[in-house]
């Protein structure tokens, strides 16, 4: 396959638009086209513009361009990235397309209107250049039979998820005549450049997560009726209870749109004579309503849900379907789902819930089964295998396991046989089967292939690190309950974080320093990463919240110093220390990241030191190391520090988080050297690479002396903003007191600027000022009043 630099994407509606973003997020060119407007709109007119005029003909993809720098959530890693787009028109620019190595169909989901565009396109294409349908269920292979025989070999299917850039499912649908190497080289670019999880679909209307996603909801809605339970009722069930994503089952039909969701479920219905569940995907009278009034969720601010001002406070209804009316939410509370609240794993809930005796029970049972069970009869039909279908629901629905993991949760033959009690046909093939995944005598992941009737290892990119097969293989050295260090091979060391949110506790400090001299004496470095659902939330405030209530402060102090003392080693270890963060790294997970060598950061990761939300300051570190950053810079630069201060600081009084990987640099997070890794299953493969090649040329550094303090006149003119930030009421008085105290040991104290202060020093004024703060009796206010709304404690 020829390499890929630039990809044109034909259709710049938000579909169109928003892959084009995530592709130049991805640092390629793009070439973003569609229509020719047929009429000026008014604002053309004033202007005096023609139909001729390129401002005109190009107005569709630049309307589709522009709309992206304020859209939510943000397409784009930074808005400059806008920049690699040049827009076009299909009239005009076709001839460009020679210059693309890769062109992408997105067009309205209509099969004339794709094929007349794709026949237009032969005669523009570069020889080689691949050319893909951004199709979600349209066939790959009626699309091929209008190509040449030398351009249907680099044609297929690639099914983005929508927003690009969050949902990770990259369905790939190969016509007939795809040849295998393009298809392989191109998941591997997808995979790599673009972070996509990469999933093998077969040419059937609905392609695998869509047909299993789908038929999951409208099952849903006929046990439902069925059980006599409302839309609450039921999302309170299919939600996190049960080991699927907040928005369960009617806000995800609210979040993709009624409409979307009422074509895809009658795709489904039309095209599939010989699906057994066909009737499933018939629309119900009431949606067919609601559709009718234009309740398509949240496009038309109303659908399965709706949000209304009531007395100035902003409340939330549900749709009674029986009447057609909203009515407001009745919180319900079914004992099966109270009994998961405080689990984290995920299949013990699902397995947990479904053994449950109330109403919301016995709804997640018969719709589990009956999704579980359509899933197995899938197969080959939508995919080969069991993996290629788990990890589609996981990555395009946001299930936290798959329908074959929920299997083992269960346990296949206890299903079996709840099923056939039950009086449900239950798929021959599942009765031979005692699980679906296991693990070898040799550590290796297998899967039961269902075609097969053995077990096949699950496919492993080559060198890929996988911290479960590692553990599973007997390479974990040193362990307690919240952590554990891993040999990941080549004498680098992993040090695991496996708390609950991976929240950093006691033992977790203690385990850093063994973790450390682990490798100093055994190995050439240690990357600090894991394979959560977020790398750290940060230290966990309740046992702190309890000595602030009993004034235990010589406790906190002792925290304190175990928690810098930790960083510190981190920052000081003789071998090279690479973190590798991911989606949320808080408070004490950023200050970790902050002491280390070098961050190799995924694309997602949304960090900040987030302290001052629970009325304290960073108290692992982070506060003297974004002094001291500020310090370098001036020093590095030979100019005044007060500016780096001011941006340090806020970033640390607003607890500002940053939105992607790529804003870290900026902030001040992420320096020269550090990098970003789009696919998440790289992370830890790549922050390995980074220490092996770090500790080639390995200096270690020394604890720093004699910094320029940046002093009082500094502090003062921090605190002189934050008088006026509350004498026009933008912030109050215990706001202005917690920002001068931040600002106080960032500048060194009340000391003259270029006093000569070490990082001991800042350490010990960071201490000393966390404890001032947490004496404050509005900080424990807040903190108690967060406990009481039930929200997790994290500094």
């Amino acid at each position: 396959m020829n390499q890929i630099n630039r990809v044109a994407v034909l259709g710049a509606g938000v579909m169109g638009a928003t892959i084009a973003a995530h592709l130049a997020n991805a640092g390629l060119e793009i070439l973003l086209l569609d229509i020719v407007p047929k009429e000026l709109d008014k604002k053309e007119e004033a202007q005096g513009l023609t139909l001729d005029s390129p401002a005109v003909r190009n107005r569709i993809a630049e309307s589709g361009l522009k709309g992206m720098l304020k859209m939510k959530p943000a397409p784009f890693y930074l808005t400059d990235f806008a920049g690699q787009i040049d827009v076009g028109n299909f009239e005009d620019d076709l001839e460009k397309l020679k210059e693309c190595d890769w062109i992408i169909e997105v067009v309205v989901e209509y099969m004339p209107i794709k094929l007349d565009l794709l026949k237009k396109l032969i005669p523009h294409l570069a020889p080689g250049a691949i050319l893909t349908t951004n199709t979600s269920g349209l066939s790959v292979n009626e699309m091929s039979e209008v190509l040449p025989d030398d351009v249907r070999k680099n044609f297929l299917a690639t099914h983005f998820f929508n927003p690009p850039r969050y949902m990770r499912l990259m369905e790939l649908v190969p016509c007939k005549d795809t040849d295998p190497e393009v298809m392989k080289g191109l998941a591997d670019f997808i995979a790599r450049r673009l972070g996509k999880g990469i999933v093998y679909a077969k040419d059937t209307t609905n392609f695998i997560a869509n047909r299993i996603g789908t038929y999951a909801i409208f099952k849903g809605i006929q046990h439902m009726t069925e059980l006599g339970m409302t839309v609450e009722e039921v999302d309170a069930v299919a939600g996190p209870a049960t080991a699927r994503p907040k928005s369960a089952a009617f806000r995800t039909a609210d979040l993709v749109g009624l409409d979307t969701l009422a074509h895809v479920a009658t795709n489904s219905h039309d095209l599939l004579p010989d699906d057994e569940e066909r009737e499933v995907f018939k629309l119900p009278d009431f949606i067919k309503t609601m559709i009718d009034k234009g309740q398509l969720g949240n496009k038309t601010r109303q659908g399965f849900y709706k949000k209304e001002m009531v007395e100035g406070k902003r409340k939330i209804f549900y749709l009674d379907y029986s009447s057609g009316e909203y009515v407001p939410l009745a919180k319900p509370k079914f004992p099966s789902l109270l009994a998961v609240k405080q689990v984290d794993d995920p299949g013990q809930k699902v397995k947990m819930v479904v053994s449950g005796s109330d109403k919301g029970a016995e709804f997640a049972w018969k719709s589990i089964r009956d999704t579980l069970i359509y899933a197995v009869n899938r197969i080959p039909e939508i995919a080969d295998d069991v993996v290629n279908v788990d990890n589609a629901m996981r990555w395009g629905f946001n299930w936290e396991i798959g329908p074959f993991e929920m299997f083992d949760a269960i346990g296949v033959q206890n299903f079996v046989k709840r099923a056939e009690k039950d009086g449900v046909a239950v798929p021959e093939n599942l009765k031979a089967v005692e699980s679906f995944y296991r693990f070898n005598e040799a550590g290796t992941k297998e899967y039961y292939d269902l075609l097969k009737g053995e077990y096949v290892a699950v496919p492993v990119k080559e060198g890929q690190v996988q911290l479960e097969i590692l553990k599973k293989g007997g390479k974990v050295v040193e362990k307690n309950a919240n952590c554990s260090v891993i040999d990941l091979g080549d004498g680098v060391f992993g040090f695991e974080f496996h708390s609950k949110m991976n929240a950093i506790s006691g033992d977790i400090l203690t385990m850093t320093h063994k973790a450390i001299k682990r490798a100093e004496n055994e190995g050439v470095g240690l990357v600090i990463g894991n394979r959560g659902a977020n790398f750290s939330v940060g230290a966990n405030l309740m046992m702190m919240a309890v000595a602030m209530a009993e004034g235990a402060y010589d406790d906190i102090n002792m925290v304190l110093r175990a928690f810098q003392k930790a960083t510190m080693a981190v920052k000081y270890a003789k071998v090279p220390v690479v973190t590798a963060p991911f989606n949320m790294t808080l408070g004490g997970g950023a200050e970790f990241c902050l002491h280390a060598d070098s961050i190799n950061a995924y694309a997602e990761t949304y960090m900040g030191l987030v302290e001052i939300g629970v009325g304290l300051l960073p108290g692992g570190g982070g506060t003297k190391e974004m002094s001291m950053r500020a310090i370098e810079l001036a020093q590095q630069y030979k100019t005044d520090v007060q500016p780096f201060i001011v941006k340090n600081f806020e970033q640390i009084a607003m607890a500002k988080v940053s939105m992607g990987a790529t804003e870290l640099a900026p902030m001040g997070y992420m320096r020269n050297g550090d990098s970003i890794t789009m696919d998440i299953d790289q992370l830890i493969t790549d922050a390995k690479q980074k220490v092996l090649a770090l500790a080639v040329n390995y200096r270690p550094k020394r604890r720093a002396e004699n910094l320029p303090a940046p002093g009082r006149g500094i502090a003062s003119a921090i605190k002189s903003q934050l008088w006026n930030m509350k004498m026009g009421n933008f912030i109050t008085e215990y706001e202005m007191e917690m920002g001068t105290i931040i600002a106080q040991v960032m500048c060194g104290g009340d000391v003259n600027p270029g006093t000569l202060i070490s990082e001991d020093y800042l350490l010990k004024l960071e201490r000393e000022n966390f404890l001032k703060l947490a004496g404050n009796k509005k900080t424990a206010e807040r903190i108690q009043h967060m406990l009481k709304r039930g929200k997790p404690l994290r500094n």
